[in-house]
């Protein structure tokens, strides 16, 4: 799988061993390193910067300058992918008129991908999985917090549909902000991005002990080297997924 790591990371020393010979993640709200990204890293997506703007209480309502970023930017060898606008905790009907604004939807699918939100059909995941090259799964609603009882249960649904009966998915599956080996170890992605190393880095009570590293560089090799050092699962197996069922959905069943 590729293991996409959130740009922008403080200082650029840091951010270039971060992603160097890698895959970086930019986010359209904070490009500031997209340079970098395009010079170090052995490829990259972004990201449209709609959950950022989200939990700002500013959220997007007219993509028009992305649209011109993304038609800049997709020319690059080392691009991959854009995520396509969407809207969070939104309904169905105003993320589909997004996927229908996509510039690229008819000509170019391969370079963007739609989201689906946790708390949206599974109807609408089927579809999704159907007609594009690539979907990204995001939590939201009441699946935004990653790893809990209800999420897993969420994103076992979601495998059972994008796989088929030999857990192969039937489209590429990018983990948005799931770039934990807890998780991205249990399902066949493709991808899986997050901003683990910008966040950690510059935390020093986080790195103590006799051989704490002594630079933000350094910090941030170690925690790309153990990221990168798992992978996916070739095979949506559920057995292998710690699905459990919480208090909470034990009541709602009785």
């Amino acid at each position: 799988m590729i293991h996409y790591h959130g740009l922008p990371i403080t200082p650029a020393t840091a951010a270039v061993r971060a992603i160097s010979g890698g895959h970086a993640f930019v986010s359209f709200r904070h490009a500031d390193q997209l340079t970098i990204a395009i010079e170090a890293a052995q490829s990259f997506a972004v990201d449209n910067g709609a959950f950022s703007a989200w939990v700002s209480g500013t959220p997007v309502t007219d993509w028009t300058s992305f649209y011109a970023w993304v038609n800049d930017i997709h020319k690059y060898p080392n691009f991959d992918f854009a995520c396509i606008p969407d809207v969070i905790d939104g309904d169905e009907d105003a993320n589909d008129a997004l996927l229908n604004d996509w510039p690229w939807r008819l000509s170019a699918p391969h370079i963007g991908a739609p989201v689906w939100h946790l708390h949206e059909s599974l109807d609408r995941l089927e579809r999704l999985a159907a007609n594009w090259p690539r979907i990204c799964l995001g939590s939201s609603g009441e699946f935004t917090k990653i790893g809990t009882a209800r999420w897993w249960n969420r994103m076992a649904e979601a495998m059972d549909i994008i796989c088929n009966e030999s857990g192969q998915p039937n489209t590429k599956i990018h983990g948005l902000r799931m770039l934990n080996p807890e998780v991205f170890t249990r399902f066949p992605f493709s991808s899986a991005d997050s901003t683990n190393i910008a966040q950690n880095i510059g935390i020093d009570s986080a790195w103590k002990g006799t051989y704490t590293p002594p630079t933000k560089e350094a910090r941030a090799a170690i925690m790309r080297e153990r990221i990168e050092s798992q992978q996916s699962s070739p095979l949506w197996i559920r057995s292998l997924s710690p699905i459990q069922l919480s208090i909470d959905l034990v009541g709602e069943m009785l």
